[in-house]
């Protein structure tokens, strides 16, 4: 089915694409003065800057002839096309906390901040000062919140505002177990969902690589909102959550999406599929990476002439579990990252067409105990915006300095 609606995406895509060539040579022609929409609601047709980037932006944002609009954070990069927003992190290494201002962070603040009746969050962590005060001040004035979170790491956390939240009126549901509810995803009015790599800390926003995705879609909002609520109402995580994702392939804007839950949807196994499928380049950024099932789906695939590069968080790397000994031993071109913090991705992109991204980290606890989120979206343009944070990764970072095969 996938294969399929793939298939039938590409064809209808070499259409809509000589057409909007033709369109954008067109709209070069004339002055356009760009209209924030509101992330909150389903947004106009045409391709314009989000409010978030243009509240934060250091630079001015840029379109290509492609319909996608680049724009620059304070500390942060993003682009933005139809249905989708994407943002990366971009750390500087700074520890001092007078300079962490012009993230993401701010980017969804002022998303909170356009919400109408309802905001529905699962976070691991969430420290975030920025989405503290934008929590509080949308239930002052009479917004629904909901919360889900990790009973240690996230409410249990030293660190953690959500007991501030929490003396607000806004529940915080926890898991209560050993495992981790390490979901990172966002429902704003029923209408747009954000996930990614990013939990809605400091450490994460200012520190640490990551992606965050905003998607304008129906049919992924339903999708998280069943996993919400069957975590925040019916209290069940982990490997006690049903097979019951509603819409695990679908088409949004001529776009293939897929979604999947962990552990119930073999997240593994839709990611053995998109690399083993792979037939010019995969490119990957992981936190943690020790499924042999997957290093070898990359083995194989590198063996027949596919390129493979790969980035790996420095720490833990070195280690007898993590993949990366074996396809450094193997000769693939991978490497450790260079920031001094942490290279917090979970991210492959395949011949770029196709990007694998969200909270699953590539291990044996966020296949079979975590609740993980995991999407794959097969658009080159979201594609070209993940390699050249690839690209940027890469310029950063290093072979291991005492390695031995």
């Amino acid at each position: 089915m996938i294969s399929e609606l793939v298939r039938r995406t590409s064809l209808r895509r070499g259409l809509i694409g000589v057409a909007g060539l033709m369109l954008a040579l067109l709209a070069a022609c004339q002055p356009q003065t760009p209209v924030p929409p509101s992330m909150t609601a389903v947004p106009p047709t045409s391709t314009v800057i989000p409010p978030t980037a243009q509240a934060a932006s250091a630079q001015p944002a840029t379109a290509t002839p492609f319909g996608v609009l680049n724009f620059q954070l304070g500390q942060g990069f993003g682009a933005q096309k139809g249905f989708w927003t994407v943002y990366f992190t971009a750390p500087t290494g700074s520890r001092d906390p007078a300079t962490y201002h012009g993230g993401v962070d701010e980017a969804l603040a002022s998303a909170i901040a356009g919400t109408q009746r309802t905001i529905d969050i699962a976070a691991y962590e969430f420290n975030s000062p920025a989405l503290t005060q934008a929590l509080l001040e949308a239930k002052a004035r009479g917004i629904r919140i909901r919360m889900v979170t990790d009973n240690e790491d996230g409410l249990g956390d030293e660190d953690s505002t959500l007991g501030q939240l929490q003396a607000a009126g806004i529940p915080v549901v926890t898991d209560e177990r050993s495992a981790l509810m390490h979901d990172k995803f966002i429902i704003l009015d029923g209408q747009v969902v954000w996930t990614g790599s990013w939990n809605l800390t400091i450490n994460d926003t200012y520190r640490n690589n990551n992606n965050a995705i905003a998607l304008r879609s129906q049919k992924a909002v339903e999708n998280y909102q069943t996993e919400f609520d069957e975590m925040f109402i019916e209290g069940r995580f982990g490997p006690t959550s049903p097979v019951n994702t509603p819409n695990h392939v679908f088409a949004q804007d001529d776009t293939v999406v897929e979604v999947y839950f962990a552990p119930e949807d073999a997240v593994i196994d839709q990611i053995i599929s998109t690399v083993s499928g792979a037939q010019e380049s995969v490119r990957f950024m992981t936190f943690s990476f020790t499924v042999d099932e997957i290093g070898s789906a990359l083995l194989e695939r590198a063996a027949r002439g596919v390129d493979v590069q790969g980035i790996f968080e420095r720490t833990g790397s070195e280690t007898q579990h993590s993949e990366f000994g074996r396809l450094y031993c193997a000769g693939l071109p991978v490497r450790q990252d260079g920031n001094p913090f942490v290279l917090h991705h979970k991210v492959f992109v395949i011949d770029g067409q196709t990007v694998v991204t969200g909270s699953f980290n590539i291990s044996a606890n966020a296949t079979n105990s975590n609740d993980e989120n995991l999407i794959i979206i097969h658009d080159p343009d979201l594609a070209a915006q993940y390699l050249a944070e690839f690209d940027r990764r890469w310029a950063e970072s290093r072979l291991p300095s005492d390695f031995s095969c």
